[in-house]
């Protein structure tokens, strides 16, 4: 194996394990909940508190791989990671559970964007002429599949171990430090700029007749994120309270099922056009909404509805993901891709924690059956004002807009 080729496969594996480790809370809320007495909104504020740091790290150093390397985002991303497992760990009362979270998600921000761009560069000094696909399926399969795993891995600790609040982050833990071993014996892609140019927070530079097509691929992404954030935060609460299943490793593997769906899903269409994506995953997540709803909306509530439901949503998030990406890949000049996906991630995670706020708030007020539904509509509706513009394809033009 070549050094980029080795470089490639760490980066993936720092990838997975950052994301891994940021979901590994989400079977284990109940715990929290039942230990500490706090009601499902602040499950919500908890986990709104994780993405409120993606956005801010996304915003303030996310694109800065383009200006100063790629591993030197990477690394810093890992040490917050560890720091948060050891917050966990050591600092274990509400106050540490959110201080713990915020340093989860600016790691998240950190390593995002940075991965996703370091991924392609490694795969073209690896393999120069091959297609530019293999990058983004392990990219987003890193991404989402992290985020499915890490509840797996939690879910099934914490129903059998006798330290459901310890060992999950230990495990991770050991991950990470190998994490951060292998990147930094990766090869570096991109090296700082010079001269040194003034920081700026993050903007985009995108071709002026792509930019409609550009947006539409952050509303897509907010979208998307939203209804991801919906199995990372309140679904453990409609299994346990609506469907009356309290289990930590069915929560757990809830999760893993609507990330691994997306894996599967983007896998299976590898092959094709974003186009073809798209079509595919707009009607699937669309059903999937529908039955998760539906499930809950039962005079007897369906499990094997709920997770049916979930899988779908997962498989059709994941088929608009991995379009939302390749559109963005394609559209934006080389030396602003981390730029560029920077600012598509940093719409997905205000998608993940504005809207999942919202969703915790209505259940103060409206029953949980009834908030869930307003909130699958709203997802239907963004889904359905963005599609339209991302099938519609323009040229891309040699200059380069700012906005």
């Amino acid at each position: 194996m070549s050094r980029h080729g080795f470089g490639f496969w760490a980066v993936a594996f720092a990838f997975l394990a950052t994301l891994a480790y940021s979901a590994i809370p989400t079977p284990l809320y109940g715990i929290y909940q039942h230990r500490d007495g706090f009601s499902s909104f602040m499950i919500t504020v908890i986990f709104g508190v994780y993405a409120v740091g993606v956005v801010v790290s996304l915003f303030t150093v996310g694109h800065l791989s383009d200006w100063y390397g790629r591993r030197r985002l990477v690394v810093p991303a890992l040490l917050a990671s560890i720091a948060s497992a050891l917050s966990f760990l050591l600092w274990r009362d509400l106050t540490g559970l959110l201080v713990a979270r915020v340093v989860s998600g600016l790691a998240v921000g950190a390593i995002t964007a940075t991965a996703t761009a370091w991924l392609a560069d490694l795969h073209a000094a690896d393999r120069p002429s091959a297609s530019p696909r293999r990058p983004q399926i392990v990219s987003t399969a890193a991404n989402l599949g992290g985020i499915g795993l890490g509840p797996l891995v939690a879910g099934v600790l914490a129903q059998w171990v006798r330290s459901p609040l310890t060992v999950p982050y230990l495990v991770s833990l050991g991950a990470l430090v190998l994490a951060l071993a292998l990147v930094i014996a990766s090869p570096e892609t991109r090296e700082r700029v010079t001269p040194r140019l003034p920081y700026r927070p993050q903007r985009v530079s995108i071709p002026t007749q792509a930019m409609a097509r550009y947006l539409a691929a952050t509303v897509t992404a907010a979208v998307l994120f939203a209804a991801f954030g919906l199995f990372t935060s309140l679904a453990p609460t409609f299994l346990a309270v609506t469907l009356h299943h309290p289990s930590h490793a069915l929560a757990g593997a809830n999760a893993f099922v609507v990330f691994g769906s997306a894996v599967v899903a983007q896998m299976a269409i590898a092959a094709r056009p974003a186009r073809e994506a798209l079509a595919a995953g707009i009607p699937v997540m669309v059903g999937g909404l529908a039955l998760v709803v539906t499930a809950v909306w039962l005079s007897t509530p369906s499990l094997a509805l709920f997770l049916t439901g979930g899988a779908l949503t997962g498989a059709g998030a994941g088929l608009l993901f991995k379009s939302a990406i390749a559109i963005v890949a394609e559209i934006a000049p080389p030396e602003r891709r981390a730029e560029a996906l920077a600012g598509m991630f940093l719409a997905g995670y205000m998608g993940l924690a504005l809207p999942v706020i919202g969703l915790g708030a209505l259940t103060q007020f409206l029953a949980p059956t009834t908030s869930l539904l307003i909130f699958s509509a709203v997802l239907v509706l963004g889904i359905l004002i963005a599609s339209p513009v991302l099938f519609d394809r323009h040229p891309k033009p040699p200059a380069a807009a700012t906005a």
